[in-house]
């Protein structure tokens, strides 16, 4: 049996990469819609990064016999409906989106490698996926999230429901 707190790191990361899933996949519907191929090149590449990430924590949870988070059809529904409409809105919409999130989650694996003992190939991934989300943070920036008119309550916005999601994912 793993710890409880081993499991629920595990938990909160199949959920965060769900949500990031399915915040891309919001995203890459509007950006057809809108036909803004450009961006949509960006964000199907940062995509399959976050394809990627989930795929290992959904191995993990099966394998290591780990109960999911109840709360998979909320975020699936409130990720898509953020990433979609922020792509909507404007690319730097988007943009800003991903920076915020991937803020979040660069403090949250950072956290979790500081607790994680005995488990070097765990640390290993998540170390490996917060270098990811980095790189997905300053592409938002190279793209001009900052730029956006609402930058700043948008991101605050994100990082509170993102920040809010993990806390219940921990334990829902």
């Amino acid at each position: 049996m793993y710890s409880k707190k081993l499991q629920e790191i595990i938990r909160v990361d199949h959920a965060g990469e769900f949500g990031a899933k399915v915040i891309y996949a919001g995203q890459i519907a509007a950006l057809k819609l809108k036909k803004d191929f450009e961006t949509l090149k960006i964000v199907e590449e940062m995509k399959k990064h976050e394809d990627v990430h989930f795929d290992f924590f959904d191995a993990e949870i099966r394998e290591r016999k780990i109960r999911p988070t109840a709360m998979q059809p909320i975020w699936k529904v409130g990720g898509f409906a953020l990433g979609f409409f922020t792509a909507l809105v404007d690319k730097r919409a988007a943009m800003a989106c991903t920076t915020a999130v991937e803020e979040v989650i660069d403090e949250h694996y950072k956290s979790q490698l500081d607790a994680i003992e005995n488990e070097e190939e765990l640390k290993n991934k998540i170390e490996n996926f917060r270098q990811e989300e980095l790189e997905h943070r300053d592409i938002g920036y190279e793209n001009h999230a900052a730029d956006l008119k609402y930058f700043k309550p948008l991101t605050r916005f994100i990082k509170t429901t993102t920040k809010l999601a993990i806390a219940v994912s921990k334990r829902i």
